[in-house]
């Protein structure tokens, strides 16, 4: 899907982004999640950003594959709840609205390039589209993945979708029902992981993986990625899944878990 305009892309060096910062040096475009004073909770704007990145990446033929990685001990803590109820922050953001509705869970099957995940921080709820949607995920070996949705009264329906397509579908049902941490070597058993490293190796790995990376044609591994999404099989359900989220939110569950995560305090469940 176009989210944006071939003069839109264009523009891209010429834009200000609020929650990510840019990196393109040697055919290789890193960006940085830069929100760590909010866990790096994904913002309308910054789900934007990401995607405006994204397109950018497809449409460059410089840009051969695209690392992503987040400051803070949180790489991404999901979406912004706060925001999710109306409450936005102002921002000095640039980039232009998107031309669709942009769906987070959709956005890297187009690109067409390696996306390489670097996780040096925790991982919760909707950060989970970074690890499912790339093609190499390079993970620290401290650090924790949960999906704490039903804790909260609402349920990970997209990223469930984004994780049945690297992981058993046993094992995501357990872990979006019973919200517990999974380890880092066990994601790595499931699929979720391609690499765990340690905090004092992480970066020369990500540096042994790029440059492997660069040996290769990159048209070839282009064609290769856009067959790889061509196979996959036809989904459609984010939409679907985005609908039932806000379906899910307006139940008194949902909101007594919104509540009671904001007073930090232990829900009261009436099942309505």
């Amino acid at each position: 899907m176009q989210l944006y305009t071939n003069t839109q892309i264009e523009n891209f060096q010429n834009e200000t982004f609020a929650f990510l910062e840019i990196e393109e040096k040697e055919n290789v475009l890193t960006l940085s999640l830069d929100r760590a004073e909010k866990k790096n909770a994904l913002h309308p704007q910054m789900v934007h950003e990401i995607a405006f990145a994204l397109q950018y990446a497809h449409q460059n033929s410089q840009v051969w594959m695209v690392v992503i990685q987040a400051k803070g001990n949180i790489f991404c803590a999901g979406a912004d709840l706060k925001a999710m109820m109306g409450m936005i922050e102002e921002n000095n953001s640039t980039i232009p609205m998107p031309q669709n509705e942009v769906l987070i869970g959709e956005l890297f099957n187009k690109v067409n390039k390696p996306v390489i995940a670097k996780v040096t921080g925790d991982v919760y709820a909707g950060g989970f589209f970074f690890l499912a949607g790339s093609h190499i995920v390079l993970a620290q070996d401290n650090v924790k993945f949960g999906l704490p949705e039903v804790k909260r009264g609402l349920f990970p329906f997209q990223v469930m979708a984004s994780l049945l397509r690297v992981m058993p579908a046993r094992k995501v049902i357990d872990w979006c029902i019973r919200g517990y941490n999974l380890p880092v070597h066990d994601a790595a058993q499931y699929g979720l992981v391609t690499q765990v490293s340690s905090a004092e190796n992480i970066d020369q790995d990500l540096k042994i993986i790029v440059e492997e990376l660069k040996e290769n044609s990159p048209s070839a591994i282009r064609l290769g990625l856009k067959a790889y999404d061509a196979i996959q099989p036809a989904n459609e359900t984010h939409k679907l899944l985005l609908k039932m989220l806000m379906e899910t939110i307006g139940t008194a569950d949902g909101q007594e878990g919104l509540k009671a995560f904001r007073e930090k305090r232990k829900p009261v469940w009436t099942g309505k």
